[in-house]
């Protein structure tokens, strides 16, 4: 950042100087060398992720520039420019990290805490969430003297310097730390869970796992002493003795439900607590299911329409609109069908789903009802309540 003011001093404009931010990160990338890890096959999810990195660093970097472009920039209207600039970079620069530290969160984070390596992906989330917080708060502001600009101008610097200390953090502790200790069956689950969340770079090469997905829950958490004395010195010097954790997640009578594994008596539980109610109805359009919510009231209900067409639990005068957008679902292959209408005092949403498995095929049809008669009766209350997390 140094050479980057001295150059503007100079009269070299930031987009020339952004033209080498390439040669930075290189140089960065060098400094990391010592820290190599060896054997990461292109395509592999850390591999991705590293390079991630690399292009997060390039934009972070651009931020900074633009940053001191607004503060060496003598006009308002040159001040704002650079703004305008900066701003649709943070914008930028926000999904990317976004998406990143997810992966980090959700996918990695999970598989060094089942091994007692808890406190360093919490300071490394702060960390993350920090920037967040702070980027969506310099994107909602609207300076309009210099010295307003050039406050603001320094919070993007600082930004800028914070997420490459991140950077650098996650590629010389927690990437090091992770490709020592999780083995390729874990790798492979994080490779099949990363495609949902989605990179911010792609790759030439496919990596093709040889092992089945392994998840946190599947592991004990003992670390080997041969592996623990390859982890990074911050590693081994933040956590001391490593008492893995022990939790069994799996229990005699649970079910498995594909995200999850819950005891009968949970799932009633749970579907009672629900703030909505729902019905589905089979490929044959009969009732076979139905939750009565602890939480909110909807269409009257009871153990009688088990069995029943789903067709005749609606007045004479709906069946036939019911059954049309069934069919909708059915043969055109939609999503769901939203409607709204009135009960007494009270305003309804209902929803109609269809509900298909893996392959496409479709099981039957599922009718959410939701009573969204605060929300819409008094907006101005719902916004004071909204927390932005």
């Amino acid at each position: 950042m140094l050479i980057e003011q001295q150059l503007m001093r100079e009269g070299v404009k930031p987009d020339d100087i952004l033209k080498v931010c390439d040669i930075h990160v290189d140089m960065f990338r060098e400094y990391l060398a010592t820290q190599e890890l060896e054997g990461v096959p292109g395509g592999h999810p850390l591999d991705l992720l590293i390079r991630e990195n690399i292009e997060i660093m390039k934009t972070a970097e651009a931020l900074s520039l633009y940053a001191s472009a607004i503060k060496s920039a003598e006009g308002i209207a040159e001040k704002k420019r650079y703004l305008g600039i900066a701003f649709n970079i943070l914008n930028n620069l926000k999904d990317m990290i976004r998406k990143h530290y997810r992966k980090n969160q959700m996918l990695l984070f999970p598989y060094l805490e089942k091994r007692g390596i808890d406190a360093i992906p919490r300071v490394l989330w702060g960390r993350e969430d920090q920037v967040i917080v702070e980027m969506r708060k310099i994107l909602g502001e609207k300076p309009r003297t210099r010295e307003e600009i050039d406050k603001l101008a320094e919070t993007l610097t600082k930004i800028s310097m914070d997420i490459a200390d991140i950077a650098f953090r996650e590629n010389k502790i927690l990437y090091p730390t992770a490709w020592t200790l999780l083995s390729e069956g874990e790798w492979a689950a994080i490779h099949e869970l990363a495609e949902e969340f989605g990179y911010i770079v792609s790759s030439e090469k496919k990596w093709v796992p040889r092992s089945k997905p392994v998840y946190p829950y599947m592991i004990t958490g003992e670390i080997p002493a041969d592996k623990f004395e390859k982890l990074p010195p911050e590693i081994k010097k933040a956590v001391g003795e490593i008492t893995p954790d022990k939790y069994r997640v799996v229990r005699d009578g649970d079910i498995d439900l594909e995200t999850g594994f819950l005891r009968r008596e949970e799932i009633i539980g749970i579907f009672k607590h629900l703030p909505l109610e729902i019905t589905y109805a089979d490929n044959n359009d009969r009732v076979r299911f139905f939750t009565m919510s602890k939480l909110a009231i909807g269409f009257p209900r009871s153990k009688t329409i088990i069995g029943r067409k789903i067709g005749y639990c609606h007045p004479p005068r709906l069946e036939k609109y019911v059954m049309k957008n069934v069919e909708l679902l059915k043969k055109q292959g939609l999503t769901y069908r939203e409607f709204w209408t009135r009960m007494g005092g009270r305003i309804i949403r209902v929803l109609i789903v269809g509900v298909r498995n893996d392959k496409g095929r479709y099981m039957g049809t599922l009718e959410i009802v939701e009573d969204m008669t605060n929300i819409v009766s008094n907006p101005e209350e719902i916004e004071k309540k909204i927390m932005v997390l």
